[in-house]
């Protein structure tokens, strides 16, 4: 695998994020959170592992209903139907991820289910099952409650003012006022391939002309002839096209066909002044269900993470991500990841989740591990692909390997049919590196594999100049190189 995101072999991700060595703006506690996480707590024998996926495109839900009780099984009239039956087992995924193979997806990749073109009856069907349960089981305590309290004659319970929901004045800075002013500004999209196959994901307003910024997973079925929709959540609904899409950065631009005069793009933070423990908020659409709100905080900042879908033509993407406890879900990819005052500083694009699926669709859900694009990083890239409708991704000229146990980033000793282990005239070249060298360090980050060094580097931008530590023979040298440029995907 080279620095410039070829091939497809992805390895295990590496245990903790890229730390500042001696960096001394940083404060005591966001260094100690980044230099390292909490050991995952063991794995019970026989115990599904956990897998790192896409946070979505959500996939079209079957039109199934679910089976109803054997006829006689259930209680009889006026039997009490609580606790109500167990739902059907969920099917597991394939164990994905692990180890030192080099044949597999790093990062776990999910194992991907088909994605029917059919509507979402299915799903429907198991919301609405859930609010008649628990309407049903409200209304019974309220009755017992109600006819318990009957021979009192005082009350105890204080009423608060008739109120309406509408009629409360939140502060700007709450959550309910952040996303408030945020929902308008956000779309559900629905991408579909010319073969009728896709899914859904979310994207958020860029600027007045129409263009919307989602992830590149989301919108990638409708690259070639498909069709995508964006709907707003008071229900307008556009046809859209692809800009530009950069498969390594996991970013894409697409932009309304008949756009509103009307957009109002949301505000972009600065993602390289967040802190661990600020407040997130998280808008998107999980498992198809639009205009969904959930916070929490930044546990983590510069997580290396290589994301795929699992599928053997598909190339991962990486990056330096914003690690956060909101709950996200398959459906959310592409969304905003906002800061209490309602500026992005990320999008949503993967998960760390367990091998069980939600609401019967046989998808991973969220365990609280969440991954952002830093907003910096994506608001680069989505200028260029405005510009250009193509990525363009700063490189050091060298490929590394992606297998652990090397200390580093090892660069390769051996050439491939189409690649050097070290480029010709490149920035490594130019400063001296060699193949079998393993670089340790980008600046003050620690870097400990291929896939960090990689993370680290595409959060750069072609021209910048960096510092290079390596070890060549036992021992360690640094030296100074200016990040060289690679246009597009292939």
């Amino acid at each position: 695998m080279s620095t410039e995101n070829e091939g497809t072999a992805v390895p295990p991700a590496p245990s903790a994020p890229p730390v500042p060595v001696e960096s001394p703006a940083a404060s005591p506690q966001a260094t100690a959170h980044e230099a390292q996480t909490a050991p995952l707590p063991p794995v019970p024998p026989g115990a599904p592992q956990p897998e790192l996926a896409h946070a979505g495109q959500s996939p079209a839900y079957a039109s199934a209903g679910a089976p109803g009780p054997a006829e006689g099984a259930g209680p009889g009239p006026g039997t009490a139907a609580w606790p109500p039956p167990q739902p059907p087992a969920i099917p597991s995924y394939m164990d994905g991820g692990g180890g030192g193979d080099p044949g597999t997806p790093w990062g776990a990749a999910y194992d991907q289910q088909p994605k029917p073109k059919s509507g979402r009856g299915g799903l429907f069907a198991a919301v609405l099952v859930a609010a008649l349960v628990a309407g049903g089981l409200g209304g019974g305590l309220g009755y017992t409650l109600a006819k318990d309290n009957d021979d009192s004659t005082t009350s105890t319970t204080v009423s608060a003012a008739q109120q309406t929901g509408g009629d409360l004045k939140r502060d700007a800075g709450t959550v309910a006022g952040v996303a408030a002013r945020a929902l308008p500004s956000t779309v559900t999209i629905e991408a579909e391939s010319s073969s009728g196959e896709g899914g859904t994901g979310t994207g958020f307003v860029f600027d007045t002309q129409g263009h919307i910024v989602t992830n590149n997973h989301v919108v990638a079925d409708a690259v070639d002839s498909g069709k995508l929709t964006a709907t707003f959540p008071d229900g307008r609904k556009y046809n859209a096209e692809v800009v530009g899409h950069a498969q390594g950065y996991d970013v894409a631009v697409i932009k309304l066909k008949n756009a509103p005069s009307d957009l109002q793009p949301l505000t972009l933070g600065d993602s390289d002044k967040v802190a661990v423990g600020d407040s997130t908020i998280a808008i998107g659409a999980p498992f198809g269900l639009s205009n969904t709100v959930t916070t929490g905080i930044i546990s983590a900042k510069n997580r290396p993470v290589a994301s795929s879908d699992g599928s053997t033509n598909t190339k991962a993407s990486y990056m330096s991500a914003l690690q956060t406890d909101a709950s996200i879900n398959p459906g959310n990819s592409g969304g905003p990841l906002l800061d209490a005052s309602g500026n992005v500083i990320g999008i949503n694009s993967a998960i760390q989740s367990s091998s069980s699926g939600g609401l019967g669709t046989g998808q991973s859900g969220s365990i609280g591990l969440g991954f952002a694009i830093p907003i910096n990083q994506a608001k680069y890239v989505a200028q260029q692909l405005i510009k250009t409708g193509k990525p363009v991704y700063a490189k050091i000229g060298a490929s590394v390997t992606l297998t652990e146990g090397t200390g580093g980033a090892q660069i390769s000793q051996k050439s491939t049919d189409t690649t050097a282990p070290v480029e010709a005239g490149g920035p490594a070249a130019a400063a001296g590196l060699k193949p079998g060298d393993v670089i340790t360090k980008l600046d003050d980050y620690v870097i400990d594999s291929g896939p960090t060094l990689i993370s680290e580097i595409w959060t750069h931008k072609p021209g910048d100049k960096v510092q290079i530590t390596y070890e060549r023979g036992g021992k360690s040298k640094t030296v100074e190189l200016t990040l060289g440029s690679r246009v597009g995907d292939n």
